[in-house]
Formats: C-alpha cells, structure tokens, sequence
C-alpha cells in the first residue's frame, strides 16, 4: 500500500472506504438488465443514421449511460461514509442526518449537487434542521454541497410562504469548507482529490477478479445476428408481426 500522506484519514482507512465504494460499483449487465427500461430501437435507429454512428457504439453508449446512473448514488456513499473514520466525534448514523458531531452539536446533510433538490424538497430539509436548532439552541445545522457554485459557508435562505427566511445557525457549505471545520486543515479536500487517482489505481490492482462482465451483445445475437433486429424484437415482442422469421430490417 502506497503512502498516501493526508493527516486526517489514514493509509488503511482511505484504501479499505475506496475499495468499499468501488465494490459497489456496478460491474455486470445482461440483456435482461439492459432492457429493464425498455430500450427504445427507433430512436436508437434515429441515432445511428443521424449521428453516422454504428450500433454497437450506440449500445455501449446506453449501457454505459444505465452503468453511470446506479453508481452515482456509489459516489454519495462515499462522501458521505468518509467522515465516519476522520475521528474528533465524527459519525455516520445509520438514519436521520447524513453526518453529525454530537460534541460540537454540528448536524449535516449532503447532497451532490447544488441544484438536486426542488423547492419542496429543499423547504422540507430546511425545516427539519429549524426543528433540530429549536431542540438544541446552540446547535448548527449544515447543507454540505459536494459540487457547489462557489466555495462557500454560509447562511441559507429559502422562501416559506413567499417569504425569504434565514437563520445563522442553518448554513450552506461547499465541501472544501465542511472538510475544513472537520479537519482544520483549509486544503484538506483539495489534497484528498489529488491522491484519490492513486488510491483508486491501488485497489483496482488489489481487485483480481474481472471488472466488466457485459452478455448484452451475446444475447442479442442469440436473437439474431442482426443486432438492430435483435432491438426490435426484443421491445416489440408482443406486437403483431414481430417475429424472427417475418421481421426484415
């Protein structure tokens, strides 16, 4: 294991919370899988004449598209799960706020992106962290943005009712700030993301099996050896005509 040097996490920690997020990558996809959305042939059709592209590139494309979506959420484990080993009353509870230091009385919710929530949906956190500020008077509740427009600690205003409200003590922070309070240290992200290529490389070696497994083509070739027919077969299966033998494309 390589040395990582950052003060706040160590060697082993970082490697094993990298390797944890990397297994839950998704690695496998068969047609069944593929298909589970319910792949559309003629816009793929479209596609492929209009962007002169071929279709398996297409395919790959889509299926990298599918892949991409269930391991966004594999990213969110790993902001979130990292603070868990950063010690000085740190924790990870398993319900309720994403992150959450009882001794500085500091309640956290991540969120990826800065513009993730809806109104509704940021009205809803915001009064949840008024509920918890009215509990523990002396308590501060965060919204930790991991990609924000600006780096940023500050108060967050919403509108109730047509009307903008704030609170001092309910914030909105980019993430460099939030791993700054954790740690003290002010470039303490900026030195995680310029050793996270390495720890990432490290446990890709340390992983023997094989990382892609993909029997989409297999299968759809098991159809037909016209893999664009083999795409209609598969969504129009039940409609008239659409047979092996009667469908010429």
């Amino acid at each position: 294991m390589n040395n990582y040097n950052l003060s706040f996490i160590s060697n082993e920690n970082l490697f094993n919370h990298v390797k944890e997020t990397v297994l839950k990558y998704r690695f496998k996809i068969d047609l069944k899988e593929f298909n589970k959305n319910l792949i559309d042939p003629i816009k793929l059709t479209f596609d492929s004449k209009v962007y002169q592209k071929d279709l398996p590139a297409l395919i790959n494309d889509e299926i990298m598209r599918q892949i991409d979506k269930s391991n966004t959420n594999h990213i969110g484990y790993f902001h979130q799960n990292i603070f868990k080993y950063f010690g000085n009353g740190w924790s990870v509870p398993e319900t309720g706020f994403d992150v959450v230091n009882e001794n500085l009385k500091i309640f956290v919710e991540m969120k990826n992106k800065h513009n993730t929530m809806n109104s509704s949906s940021s009205q809803k956190t915001y009064m949840r962290m008024q509920h918890k500020i009215n509990l523990i008077p002396n308590a501060k509740c965060f919204l930790v943005e991991v990609i924000a427009r600006n780096s940023q600690n500050i108060k967050w205003i919403v509108s109730l009712d047509g009307e903008q409200i704030s609170d001092d003590r309910i914030r909105r922070v980019s993430i460099d700030k939030f791993y700054e309070i954790v740690t003290g240290e002010q470039e303490a992200f900026k030195n995680l993301c310029e050793k996270l290529p390495l720890v990432i490389d490290d446990v890709i070696d340390s992983i023997e099996d094989e990382i892609m497994e993909n029997s989409v083509f297999e299968e759809l070739q098991a159809i037909s050896p016209n893999i664009l027919k083999s795409l209609y077969l598969l969504s129009f299966s039940k409609y008239e005509g659409f047979f092996v033998d009667s469908f010429d494309i």
